[in-house]
């Protein structure tokens, strides 16, 4: 009987087992990665997703609003309470802020 024949849909235990310690060293790579690099940098890696993720929302057909009104507010209320502890970047996520603002107040006035 095969490996596929036991009733396992997904291959031997043993190919699960390599999967799954595979998994696991990627992972530790991905820790040891993110432990390595400043943790200002890591932050406004996260602040731009969340500008991305607003923006997805506003491009939906239709907009999302209220999808995109909660990534917006996220946004500004890390960028606000952060500051200057952004370092040089404050000033590209206060203006990636207003931009993302003024599109969504435009696409609410549309709605």
């Amino acid at each position: 009987m095969s490996d596929n024949d036991s009733g396992n849909p997904f291959g031997s235990d043993s190919d699960e087992s390599t999967a799954l310690s595979d998994a696991q060293e990627t992972l530790e790579a991905a820790r040891k990665r993110i432990a390595e690099a400043p943790a200002q940098v890591v932050v406004v890696n996260h602040l731009m997703g969340l500008y991305e993720l607003a923006a997805i929302h506003l491009s939906s057909v239709p907009p999302k609003l209220d999808d995109a009104s909660l990534a917006i507010d996220a946004l500004a209320a890390l960028v606000d309470k952060l500051g200057d502890r952004l370092g040089e970047d404050i000033a590209t996520m206060r203006d990636a802020l207003a931009n993302i603002q003024m599109v969504y107040v435009q696409m609410k006035s549309k709605a």
